[in-house]
């Protein structure tokens, strides 16, 4: 089992204790061990495709995939599919291998019924809930065995897309002043100009 200090580092990121933000922890951690690569501090060397929706109360499992794996929206490398599920595909951009590794509901009757649940059922915000409650539901994910909280799928070839480097250059706007990356600059006349300015539609 991963050392606990990554575990509060993600809550700390997250801002509160939450079994979801756990549950994306290990499967990212999970990831990156199949796929025997670091976490990632740069924008070329992993991309990660999370399958969570908007709106649901189990959003939270991204921002654990994020902190464990590196994988930020700052960073360009990680976007959701919209499916509304606990699951994360991971790419190794430089070897072209991927896995999937989804929350597997073997504990979920155990968190479900926590205290800590049943208070959030009744619209108490988790930073009113007292923290020992909260680690005793983030517990049950956290040191569970593997089987009962992760499905790993076989790590494969992925060619599925290209991925493109980052663009470098920002600019002003020749409108409003502000700095604007140059691949969103829409030309106006002889201004170059942000798309808000501009007019354009993105």
């Amino acid at each position: 089992m991963k050392s606990k200090e990554i575990l509060e580092g993600a809550f700390n990121f997250h801002g509160h204790i939450c079994w979801a933000s756990t549950a994306g922890v290990r499967a990212g951690l999970a990831a990156l061990e199949a796929l025997g690569v670091k976490r990632t501090g740069v924008s070329d060397e992993l991309h990660c495709i999370v399958e969570i929706g908007d709106n649901h109360g189990a959003q939270c499992f991204a921002d654990g995939v994020q902190f464990a794996t590196g994988c930020t929206l700052g960073k360009g490398n990680i976007e959701k599919s919209g499916w509304g599920k606990l699951a994360l595909t991971l790419i190794d951009k430089k070897r072209e291998k991927s896995v999937r590794v989804s929350y597997w509901p073997g504990r979920h009757k155990m968190v479900a019924e926590s205290a800590f649940m049943k208070k959030r059922g009744m619209g108490i915000p988790p930073s009113e809930i007292p923290k020992e409650e909260a680690w005793e539901m983030a517990n049950f994910i956290w040191e569970a065995p593997e089987k009962e909280v992760l499905k790993i799928e076989p790590v494969k070839a992925y060619t599925g897309r290209e991925f493109f480097s980052e663009i470098m250059g920002l600019r002003p706007c020749d409108s409003c002043g502000e700095l604007v990356s140059v691949a969103y600059l829409r030309v106006v006349g002889d201004k170059h100009m942000c798309i808000p300015c501009s007019g354009y539609a993105l």
